[in-house]
């Protein structure tokens, strides 16, 4: 297991390209629109128009203008995008356990005092 883990090679692009597909960010999305004072039920029925939107245009959420957006809602701004982004849906993700880069920091730390501790 360690040689083929310290051979491995990653291709960022295409892990980043893998990542956003399938409309991740779009809990993301949902969660913003609560921020703005939509109830969950609205925004998770805004989600799904603006992910009908995406497909049917073939883009990612991120790629759809912010006019078109602010179609499905006016609560929605131009920070929208700040949620919609793979760097924005993963540092949301901050507590224990999260996907956070600090959250992923303390958590391989554990793993290697553990290790350590062996």
């Amino acid at each position: 297991m360690t040689a083929m883990l310290s051979n491995m090679r990653f291709d960022r692009e295409v892990m980043r390209a893998a990542a956003l597909r399938g409309y991740a960010t779009a809990t993301d999305l949902a969660d913003y629109l609560v921020r703005k004072g939509i109830p969950f039920r609205d925004a998770h029925a805004i989600v799904g128009k603006v992910i009908r939107s995406a497909q049917d245009q073939g883009v990612d959420l991120d790629e759809l203008s912010l006019d078109v957006l602010r179609g499905f809602s006016s609560h929605i701004q131009s920070d929208v995008y700040d949620v919609l982004s793979l760097e924005g849906s993963i540092a949301a993700r901050d507590q224990v356990g999260g996907t956070a880069p600090q959250q992923v920091r303390e958590a391989i730390d554990r793993c290697r005092q553990r290790l350590a501790g062996r």
